[in-house]
């Protein structure tokens, strides 16, 4: 067989989407496996079942990511790697992250059917931890093993009931005994839904980021003084909550004060407490600044600190700011990206060069080896909500540039 003729199987990357689909289905159409969740174990122990029947030799790491390796003709060179997450958001979409395990297990299918031998060995991976919505920041799996983490520290971050990563990882029984600890890697490509508007409204089948934002999180507490809403009066009060209020319009007032070039976004609130006739005396909130300049971030945060001291002065409520994670801009090979455009030029999709202003495990992968990104369209431009989808002909024809992308790169000697 010609190499160039060969696709993957649609129905059967559908039927695997599915069949994913149905663990942690939500009422609205979505997902919701959160990581270290019975719903995330169960993804997961039906995924090695999948890599068994492909006989591939699978390794459980100490953070819980799991990889699959196809041999290649010479296995001492370095393998070519894809994969993504199979945890999602609370309430989240069927497509976000699982796409992108579910299109190289479909890849992996195809070689294997095809009896197909490549140069390199491949490897499939499904990363811990991609969302960081039960256990922030998002992404630590893949950055303790690139080495931009510390083990010990994403072992003990807890989630909102106190439960620690660690613990939760052993109670699924995915704590894994070989050490989260990079090995030389020849390439590694990212298949991904777009989770924005950009190659539907460009009529793009195929999205090739020549890049990813940097991600700057913040953690900000704030304390007030409770008291009896009825009998208190309005001057003088300090008031944690209405302090909070003026500080997420500055967040989302801070694009435009900046110039542009960047979002800004606050996504999570905590209120205490919590009672409609007591004034607030704690509030937690996160801040969420993204730009492809990470001087520019940088400067936005600035403005933005200086922004909150004035305000929790002015309410009379003390502060305090933590910087949870912070990861750089990161601008992919040009090399594999232009090969990501060439295979969907070759296959007859229409390529679309652009940023990824999503994070993704690619962004810690790149600090390793060469990498890149295929994006596919988001109907409506929706994610990480359950109402998220990308047609079935699309997800096919993502499948196949990350086929020809991987044939191309594990034939490489």
């Amino acid at each position: 067989m010609d190499l160039k003729d060969l696709r993957i199987n649609g129905k059967r990357l559908r039927s695997t989407l599915e069949k994913m689909a149905r663990i942690g289905a939500t009422p609205g159409g979505g997902v919701q496996r959160l990581t270290l969740s019975d719903e995330d174990k169960q993804a997961r122990d039906l995924f090695i079942s999948w890599l068994k029947e492909l006989t591939l030799e699978i390794t459980i790491d100490e953070l819980g990511n799991i990889f699959g390796r196809r041999p290649g003709k010479n296995n001492d060179l370095p393998p070519v790697m894809s994969g993504s997450h199979i945890d999602s958001q609370p309430k989240g979409g069927r497509f976000d992250g699982i796409l992108g395990v579910m299109g190289p297990l479909e890849v992996l299918r195809t070689l294997h059917e095809n009896n197909i031998e490549t140069e390199r060995p491949i490897m499939i991976v499904d990363w811990t931890n991609e969302e960081g919505s039960r256990f922030a920041p998002a992404m630590v799996a893949s950055g303790v093993w690139a080495g931009a983490l510390e083990r010990d520290w994403v072992y003990d971050r807890t989630d909102i009931n106190g439960k620690r990563f660690e613990d939760e990882l052993i109670r699924i029984g995915y704590k894994g005994s070989a050490p989260a600890k990079k090995w030389p890697v020849h390439c590694y490509y990212e298949y991904h839904i777009e989770q924005g508007p950009m190659l539907e409204r460009e009529g793009k089948k195929i999205g090739a980021p020549k890049g990813i934002l940097c991600l700057h999180w913040y953690d900000i507490y704030l304390e007030g003084e409770a008291n009896q809403v009825g009998p208190t009066p309005m001057e003088g009060r300090h008031d944690a909550l209405c302090a909070a209020a003026e500080m997420i319009l500055k967040v989302n007032e801070l694009p435009d004060r900046m110039g542009g070039n960047m979002v800004a976004t606050v996504g999570e609130i905590q209120n205490y407490p919590n009672s409609r006739n007591i004034i607030p005396d704690k509030v937690h909130f996160t801040v969420d600044i993204r730009s492809w300049d990470d001087t520019h971030a940088l400067a936005a945060w600035e403005r933005l600190q200086n922004d909150f001291k004035t305000i929790a002065r002015h309410r009379g409520c003390p502060i305090h700011i933590e910087e949870t994670w912070r990861v750089e801009h990161s601008p992919f090979d040009q090399k594999l990206v232009q090969r990501v455009l060439e295979a969907a030029k070759d296959l007859g999709y229409a390529g679309h060069p652009m940023v990824s202003g999503a994070g993704h495990d690619a962004s810690y992968m790149n600090q390793v080896c060469p990498t890149a990104m295929i994006f596919v369209p988001s109907i409506g431009g929706r994610s990480h909500v359950e109402v998220e989808n990308t047609t079935w002909e699309d997800c096919e024809a993502g499948a196949n540039v990350l086929l020809h992308a991987i044939l191309q790169s594990a034939n490489e000697k």
